[in-house]
């Protein structure tokens, strides 16, 4: 039990470092984005699905009248740090499960960690990326 708690201890740790810094900013945000929609226009066209393409039509209007890609990026990095803060909360819910001792609830707390954290993950992605 205390070496199980160890171990995940120090992954814990470890893991607070392993988040990559962000990349410097991309060129073109609002132009790949606008692309990325008039890509599923697109597919919504060929597919058939009226409701979804005039959604994608109207993203696209708003897209293209009000995109800035200085906002885009801070709204992105945002996301970011809203996301890291959801990983740091769930890795103390986890470290106090584990002080209690009970497995169900470090099963839990573990799983809403991993999610946390893919959650980063992909919000890093995003704002690595110019879509």
């Amino acid at each position: 039990m205390i070496r199980q708690a160890t171990v995940l201890g120090l992954m814990l740790v470890a893991g607070l470092n392993v988040t990559p810094i962000l990349a410097a900013k991309p060129e073109g945000d609002c132009a790949a984005k606008r692309q990325v929609i008039q890509e599923k226009i697109e597919a919504a066209r060929q597919s058939g699905h009226s409701h979804e393409l005039q959604g994608l039509q109207r993203a696209l209007g708003k897209a293209e009248a009000h995109c800035d890609d200085a906002a885009l990026r801070q709204e992105r990095l945002a996301d970011v740090k809203d996301a890291r803060q959801e990983v740091e909360e769930r890795e103390m819910d986890l470290r106090d499960a584990m002080g209690k001792g009970d497995q169900e609830k470090i099963g839990k707390r573990q799983a809403k960690l991993a999610e946390a954290r893919a959650e980063l993950e992909q919000a890093e992605a995003e704002a690595r990326s110019p879509q």
